[in-house]
């Protein structure tokens, strides 16, 4: 699903990432740890293709991003499901229309889009808050929505980048939970970007880490270090 090979990305004289290489295959869940600024959002901007390499390659379910044209970029994005640890939701519009939204730029049939939504928010729990807009839900419910919305479109691969962050132990470990029953129920990859020690070591799943730009460890089961 996910190869990088010597992949190096630099800001100015700053390098974010140096000589990374990894693969991941479909349907795997892996975390990605390492402390602020080790890497892990480069990661994923470069998978979404916000990002290019300054050298080294990266192929994303056959897709060779560094050839990937511009007219492309869309439909290549529509099978990635990207959860942000600031929700990113639009504050004006209710929980059914932002999780609505990423099939509606597609124009899909409106048939499609209510049914796809109808069972997203049920995989989340939310059908009962469909009509609230985001200022009107908890930390955990917000995350849910991101959620919903990343899963509706039913993507081959879900970025998880610190989708934890802003919450307390206990809603962490819901969300991640959650996570692990999409992940199961879909079939979908699932790479998880988190320093929460304890939700790593919690699931003893594949651990890649990370540090000042340097894949250090990837470890089968591994635990937080």
């Amino acid at each position: 699903m996910v190869t990088a090979r010597n992949v190096t990305k630099k800001f100015g004289n700053i390098t974010a990432l140096g000589d990374v290489s990894f693969s991941v295959d479909a349907g795997e869940f892996v975390f990605l740890t390492g402390a602020s600024g080790s890497g892990k959002t480069t990661i994923f901007r470069l998978i979404l293709r916000d990002l290019k390499p300054n050298s080294g390659e990266l192929v994303v379910d056959g897709h060779h991003l560094s050839r990937l044209s511009t007219r492309d970029l869309p439909h290549y994005r529509r099978h990635l499901g990207p959860i942000f640890q600031d929700f990113k939701l639009l504050p004006d519009r209710s929980v059914w229309e932002n999780v609505s939204l990423p099939l509606e730029v597609r124009f899909a049939k409106p048939g499609d889009v209510f049914a796809a939504v109808k069972i997203a928010l049920q995989m989340v729990g939310l059908s009962d808050r469909s009509s609230l807009f985001p200022s009107q839900l908890s930390g955990g419910e917000l995350q849910r929505v991101a959620i919903a919305r990343a899963i509706v479109g039913k993507p081959k691969l879900l970025l998880a980048d610190e989708p934890t962050g802003n919450l307390d132990p206990k809603t962490a470990r819901s969300i991640v939970s959650l996570l692990k029953d999409i992940h199961s129920e879909l079939k979908t990859t699932v790479i998880m970007a988190t320093h929460n020690a304890d939700i790593v070591n919690r699931y003893g799943l594949r651990v890649i880490t990370l540090e000042n730009g340097k894949l250090t460890k990837d470890t089968p089961k591994g635990k937080y270090e």
